[in-house]
């Protein structure tokens, strides 16, 4: 399968099945183990082909370090080859190897010059892209900007579980909730409440959704 036939089912992924379906086959393509894709540089993730891809993000913000989210991007993708002998991210190279991920590559999804969002991708094997994968990536993080946004509400949404927007599923519904809780609580700017929140996940050794729910779990009904 080819770059331009993956685009070509990009429009055809309208659930959640088929977001892991296409991502996964994306991945295969620009010749990664897992891909997944954020909005507002890793606040919000939204598709991911695979369990380890969703946890490196995850991993990402509740550290707040790591390629996805402190990154510069020019018109290259961030390329962290071999993340045992990378020192800009200790915490989040200590946590990935735990999962085996050994690079990371990272591309802006962006419109103009407005970034939107990031498209990431890891291997298991340390090594760089070839300049064909690089130019693939960012063909399709072009083609992921188109869809981001054409995000919307989704009227049908019963409330429960995870939030959804349009045909993108929302995973950190209650981290955003729980830093406006704790921004109201201790009188404190949502950015800072988001850093004592993921303190005292890391703290806790839980990650950020567990210690969102812990808060949110304890407000009076």
């Amino acid at each position: 399968m080819s770059v331009q036939e993956v685009l070509g089912g990009l429009g055809e992924a309208v659930g959640k099945e088929q977001h892991r379906v296409w991502s996964a086959r994306c991945a295969r393509v620009l010749g990664l183990d897992g891909i997944a894709v954020s909005l507002r540089s890793g606040s919000e993730l939204v598709w991911f082909s695979d369990d380890t891809s969703a946890w490196l993000e995850d991993v990402q913000f509740t550290l707040g370090q790591g390629p996805g989210v402190t990154a510069d991007f020019v018109d290259v993708p961030c390329q962290v080859v071999d993340l045992r002998a990378d020192e800009r991210w200790p915490q989040f190279a200590a946590e990935a190897g735990t999962m085996g991920v050994r690079a990371v590559f990272v591309w802006p999804v962006r419109s103009g010059l407005a970034r939107l969002g990031t498209l990431s991708g890891y291997r298991t094997q340390p090594g760089g892209l070839t300049r064909l994968q690089a130019a693939d990536g960012l063909r399709v993080a072009d083609a992921l900007a188109g869809r981001l946004l054409a995000w919307r509400p989704d009227s049908d949404a019963s409330g429960d579980g995870p939030g959804t927007a349009g045909m993108i599923e929302l995973h950190r519904a209650e981290v955003h909730q729980a830093t406006g809780v704790l921004s109201y609580r201790l009188g404190i700017a949502p950015g800072e409440a988001l850093a004592r929140l993921r303190a005292q996940a890391f703290a806790a050794g839980q990650d950020l959704a567990d210690a969102a729910h812990d808060i949110l779990r304890e407000l009076p009904s």
